[in-house]
């Protein structure tokens, strides 16, 4: 098993590249940027991109993605809840002064407990609006590794203050469906360091009472 994450762009979004060597696949998340460097490390691999899954539509998640598809042929999986965020991108990349990237519509849709990713390491889908109205997790059941996109980071949350953020909304997707994972759990945000749910449930100050 291959699981290596790196940070892409100019906010350096956690661009994550999970591949089993038994049989030649991989998947990416949240290809934000720097696409080359990703489809170069698959080539470096030896590793066929499956699919391509998009944890929510802010540019700096989802602004390589048509590129990557367009490199490997693998379709690109978004929550339908986020398609009005793609259909804004020329705002999204004036908020940050970047040319705007093309983007297209989602192969397909990622819905709460759908499967996803590789036959042996599989994914399931875990619904959490709030940094936005199609946030999802991926929770890696057999890996205890959770990605989890602008939901929850290392002592922090997502902003909500962009559109199709919500405040309350965000904190209850984090107490109703993460923090419900065992400790363990090795969370993956989409920006900053790793850290686990255990450490979340004791120490972030967004999550107190």
């Amino acid at each position: 098993m291959i699981l290596e994450t790196f940070p892409v762009g100019p906010l350096q979004c956690n661009c994550t590249l999970l591949g089993d060597e038994a049989t030649g696949e991989a998947i990416v998340i949240d290809p934000g940027d720097e696409v080359t460097r990703i489809h170069r490390r698959l080539s470096e691999l030896g590793l066929k991109l499956r699919q391509i899954l998009i944890t929510h539509a802010h540019i700096d998640h989802v602004g390589g993605a048509l590129k990557l598809k367009r490199l490997t042929g693998a379709p690109i999986f978004l929550n339908e809840n986020d398609l009005p965020l793609l259909q804004m991108m020329d705002e999204q990349a004036r908020w940050l002064g970047v040319p705007t990237p093309e983007v297209a519509l989602p192969d397909e849709g990622l819905i709460d407990g759908q499967s996803v990713g590789l036959e042996n390491y599989p994914a399931k889908v875990i619904y959490t609006p709030g940094h936005t109205q199609g946030s999802v997790c991926l929770h890696f059941t057999p890996l205890d590794v959770l990605i989890a996109g602008d939901t929850l980071f290392s002592r922090s949350i997502g902003r909500t203050d962009l559109p199709g953020g919500n405040p309350e909304q965000i904190i209850e997707s984090i107490h109703s469906r993460l923090l419900k994972l065992p400790d363990k759990t090795k969370v993956i945000p989409g920006h900053g360091p790793f850290t686990s749910i255990g450490a979340e449930r004791r120490a972030n100050p967004f999550l107190r009472s």
